[in-house]
């Protein structure tokens, strides 16, 4: 045993120690690598222990990084009612969808004679992979462009997001605008690969999240958000993450809703979209 000092409250620098304490050394705990972590978390999600993670929300949600026990992830009757929700709403909905998804598919074709629908791999569940639907918005060869547009890239992180980005089309900035581009996403809750409420799909794999990006992943991905109600595409990727999270600790029917119902506004409005 090493013996160390222990200063009480009060005690200054330059004055005598008030007490000495025999107390074992201190070992440093060595973490484990970050990859077999987040590997583990992908194999058996449940097994992991409470543990902290920074919670940071607007408006009436906490401010501050907060300690407590993860929610138990699974909620049989919510997501039976959630299911029971997403359908009726979609089918409910087609009607009057499908005439306004026609004739801006019609649009995006006559714009430039390019495929009317853009597909992109995006993370969901548990961590899965899926085809997730748009109108296109960009140029035909807007991935390949991409790797020229790093430097121009505005956001941290895994993130790639340009405010004014050169491959968007005329037509498609109307689109994002009033959020037309994401009708087809009404087939991929049908589907089943996505909610109408819920964290947004991410299109990098779960393999890039932090470990406590991944708690994110416990519920299907939506259309919209808490982040869509609060600042939509003005927040980084963790204020978005951090909102995801408060979601999936709180989520409950009358939440998805109170999100649907002020999803309207930002939608409306254009606010935060590009």
């Amino acid at each position: 045993m090493s013996l160390q000092s222990i200063r009480r409250p009060g005690g200054s620098l330059g004055h005598p120690l008030d007490e000495i304490v025999e107390a074992p050394p201190i070992t440093p705990v060595r973490s484990r690598d970050q990859t077999t972590r987040q590997q583990e978390w992908l194999r058996s999600r449940s097994s992991r222990q409470p543990q902290a993670e920074p919670i940071a929300l607007h408006g009436s949600f906490a401010l501050e990084p907060i300690r407590r026990a993860r929610v138990e992830p699974h909620k049989p009757i919510y997501e039976v009612c959630k299911r029971f929700l997403d359908l009726a709403f979609c089918l409910a909905a087609l009607p009057m969808v499908l005439p306004v998804l026609g004739l801006a598919a019609a649009a995006v074709r006559l714009s430039d004679g390019g495929p009317v629908l853009f597909w992109q791999e995006r993370t969901g569940r548990s961590g899965r992979r899926f085809r997730m639907w748009k109108l296109r918005t960009m140029v035909v060869n807007a991935e390949e462009l991409k790797g020229n547009l790093t430097d121009l890239n505005e956001r941290d992180g895994p993130d790639f997001k340009i405010e004014h980005d050169p491959r968007i089309t005329t037509l498609g900035r109307w689109l994002r605008r009033t959020s037309l581009d994401e009708l087809p996403q009404i087939f991929n809750v049908l589907g089943g690969t996505m909610s109408l409420v819920g964290p947004r799909p991410t299109s990098f794999a779960a393999e890039t999240y932090t470990l406590w990006h991944t708690e994110r992943l416990e519920v299907p991905p939506g259309i919209t958000g808490l982040w869509q109600i609060q600042g939509r595409g003005g927040l980084d990727f963790d204020e978005r993450v951090r909102l995801d999270i408060e979601y999936v600790r709180r989520r409950s029917i009358a939440l998805d809703l109170t999100i649907l119902l002020r999803t309207i506004v930002p939608v409306l409005s254009g606010r935060g979209a590009s």
